[in-house]
């Protein structure tokens, strides 16, 4: 949708998080005096305190119209746009007004008049986002980097992991090249896909947002689908799921192969090959990232065992893959956290196969996993310990972890069990990991 098709239509804003509200401030500048709505499932009292002030400062112009609350879908019968935040599955919304619905990515999508690097996948994206935006940084310090004969100036890394982009709009040209990170969410319902599109994997994730695995992927392949003969699609031909998608592309087929973090390696460096940019810039790029919180991140040693923080890994296969990549010196492992009905028969065996001694598990899913595991080798030697904090259970890593072996977090479930996020949990582990180090 057009800028300008905005200007006499009912628009509300669903979902005030913190894309929702990047949409309200962008939407205010082009439309200063224009009656904007906003709904959410959140009363006003419970919204986050920077939603509060904007709505409170909104409301002295009487230019807002509120929705909050556990009827807020009513209301949407009753405006022309709907602009949906990510967070919102589109499943819950009532048929008759899908067709209203639009989306932070694909107004971005439709209004963009740089070129576009969307990058996506079940796991790798930020970091492989961020590697490509580190690339193309670094050879902008030099001079321009050329794609289809015309040369750019500038690059922004947005989307998932960089600024939310409407805002962007305002300063954009055609001289400025995107790395957008899209999530599934991002993508569901897009109509127009990236010049270059990289995809990395697809697992099964985000089970309980999608009608199912079919519709997960359908969301994914939508950063391909759109893609005409002059655009690239830099892809893992190792992935089955994936080696379906890119069957029906008209793109400019370019894969990879790769595992955890050599995958992401792969996809950026065949990415800056689109552009040109010579080895010696790639290879520096590459020396001088750092890598991502809570991806495998080395907290340290400390009283003689390294631990690892992989709070990101929220499904079973990348828990598998932090395994493979630190081999057989892990000793102890953090497992479990919300239930969204994954499947852990895989992960149990491959714990089994392993050197592991110590599980410390946390509610729900670590008894399920634990359940797998005895399902499985009913006389195993592994110790395993529930917890209902991350206190508890660095005190047990210390306890029963060697020297000289490695302690592991990497849940392969969310962390919403416990823990507020990812971040969160992460950072509470370095910081007992950290504090009971030191005693």
């Amino acid at each position: 949708m057009l800028l300008n098709e905005f200007k006499n239509k009912k628009i509300l804003i669903l979902g005030f998080g913190r894309e929702g509200r990047d949409t309200f401030r962008f939407l205010r500048k082009l439309f200063p005096k224009k009656i904007l709505a906003v709904a959410d499932r959140l009363e006003f009292k419970k919204l986050d305190e920077k939603a509060q002030k904007l709505i409170q400062h909104e409301n002295t112009s009487r230019a807002i119209r509120l929705h909050l609350g556990e009827n807020y879908l009513k209301a949407l019968k009753d405006y022309d746009v709907i602009i949906k935040s990510p967070g919102i599955p589109f499943k819950i919304l009532p048929k008759a007004v899908l067709k209203k619905v639009t989306t932070q990515t694909e107004i971005f999508f439709d209004n963009c008049q740089g070129k576009i690097i969307g990058i996506t996948g079940t796991k790798g994206k930020s970091t492989t986002a961020s590697l490509i935006y580190q690339i193309l940084k670094e050879e902008l310090k030099v001079h321009p980097v050329k794609f289809a004969s015309q040369l750019f100036n500038r690059v922004n890394l947005v989307g998932n992991i960089g600024k939310p982009v409407l805002n962007l709009l305002f300063s954009a040209t055609k001289n400025d090249i995107y790395v957008y990170e899209l999530s599934c969410h991002q993508l569901y319902n897009l109509k127009k896909s990236p010049q270059i599109a990289v995809l990395l994997n697809i697992y099964p994730e985000h089970l309980d947002y999608y009608r199912g695995f079919k519709e997960y992927i359908s969301a994914k392949a939508n950063i391909a689908r759109y893609q005409t003969k002059k655009d690239y699609l830099i892809f893992n031909s190792g992935d089955k799921v994936i080696r379906e998608i890119v069957k029906k592309s008209k793109a400019k087929k370019i894969p990879f192969q790769g595992k955890n973090y050599a995958q992401d390696l792969e996809a950026a460096k065949k990415a800056a090959k689109v552009f040109k940019i010579p080895e010696k810039t790639i290879r520096k790029a590459i020396k001088e990232f750092k890598p991502l919180p809570h991806r495998l991140e080395l907290v340290g040693t400390f009283k003689g065992i390294t631990f690892y923080d992989d709070a990101l890994s929220t499904i079973p296969e990348t828990t598998i893959a932090a395994m493979d990549t630190l081999g057989g010196k892990v000793q102890t492992i953090f497992l479990g956290g919300f239930d969204r009905g994954l499947d852990f028969k895989n992960l149990a065996r491959r714990i089994l196969k392993s050197k592991i001694k110590n599980l410390i598990l946390f509610p729900t899913t670590g008894e399920k996993i634990w359940r797998n595991i005895v399902s499985l080798k009913r006389n195993n030697k592994l110790k395993a310990f529930l917890v209902q904090n991350m206190r508890d259970g660095v005190k047990l890593a210390y306890q029963y972890t060697k020297k000289g072996k490695i302690c592991l977090l990497s849940c392969a479930s969310t962390s919403f069990s416990i823990f507020k996020d990812y971040k969160e949990k992460g950072n509470l582990f370095k910081k007992y990991v950290k504090k009971y180090g030191k005693s």
